[in-house]
């Protein structure tokens, strides 16, 4: 693989629209094995070259995993805690040259001009979601939009790569189909609160979203989805790129507004790498 040009597998129009066709519908639909192994082994070496302090970035985000597998033990604004493969998530992967030619594959500029149809697409986070070896953490029904997320309109568009094999029962993505249609369940987005998930049932809606390593999906943001933990021993390593409708902008007002990044202009063409990100190396 090369960072300027990552090779997709094919991934034809007609493909695209019955994607986004059942998309609309169910809230995730399939894009198929794009990923070829070299770089799926690429994207995973070099998240965990990030858990290993051996590749860095300023304005990286770490959050670490719970030791009991339990996601109201999770802590918060603790960051780096040191080399450790039990890092859950990874936020600000656009930093890092490879990731940033995978968020832009011209693949994924297509789905991006057809489902934001005639806006340039920004970027409002790409992050690895990891459970390491120890099983992870439970991750509740959830909606990824609302106040908290602090912007003037939703991002729809949730692009899901799988790095490791992520079969139902080992960690993959559930989902409650179609309930992306009704909005968010609270005006805050984030956690479904139980009262709301029990009146949906969704515990017996739950559809599980098996994946193998390189598979691609589509994850509306409105979507009720979770994950479970994984078998002891085994990782399960995943990208989840958010990308918005140009004109979002950030309605924050305790800090500046964030200043998004440019993926693709209205065409589906790809923006160029920023020139001010930089990585360190500290292996040398």
């Amino acid at each position: 693989m090369t960072a300027e040009s990552p090779t997709l597998h094919a991934l034809g129009d007609d493909d695209i629209d019955r994607a986004l066709a059942h998309y609309r519908e169910h809230g995730w639909a399939r894009l198929g094995h794009l990923a070829p192994p070299g770089v799926v082994s690429d994207l995973g070496a070099r998240v965990d070259a990030m858990m290993l302090g051996e590749l860095t970035y300023p304005g990286l985000f770490f959050q670490h995993d719970a030791t009991t597998g339990r996601y109201d033990d999770l802590e918060y604004g603790k960051g780096w805690r040191g080399p450790s493969l039990e890092y859950r998530k990874i936020e600000k992967l656009e930093l890092d040259r490879a990731f940033w030619a995978w968020i832009t594959s011209p693949a994924f500029g297509r789905v991006a001009a057809r489902w934001y149809e005639g806006q340039r697409v920004t970027l409002y986070r790409a992050f690895a979601m990891c459970k390491g070896a120890s099983g992870g953490s439970e991750l509740p029904w959830h909606q990824d939009g609302g106040q908290f997320w602090g912007l003037d309109r939703d991002p729809t568009l949730q692009i899901w790569t799988a790095l490791d094999d992520a079969p139902e029962g080992g960690g993959c993505v559930e989902v409650v189909d179609g309930s992306h249609v009704r909005g968010l369940v609270t005006p805050l987005g984030g956690v479904v609160p139980a009262e709301h998930a029990a009146a949906a049932d969704a515990e017996h809606r739950a559809l599980p979203l098996p994946a193998r390593a390189g598979e691609v999906l589509l994850i509306h943001n409105h979507v009720w989805h979770r994950s479970g933990r994984t078998p002891v021993g085994t990782r399960r390593r995943a990208l989840s790129v958010c990308y918005m409708d140009g004109r979002t902008v950030c309605r924050r007002k305790k800090r500046a507004p964030r200043v998004f990044a440019e993926l693709f202009d209205a065409t589906g063409s790809p923006a160029n790498f920023p020139a001010d990100a930089r990585g360190v190396s500290l292996s040398g």
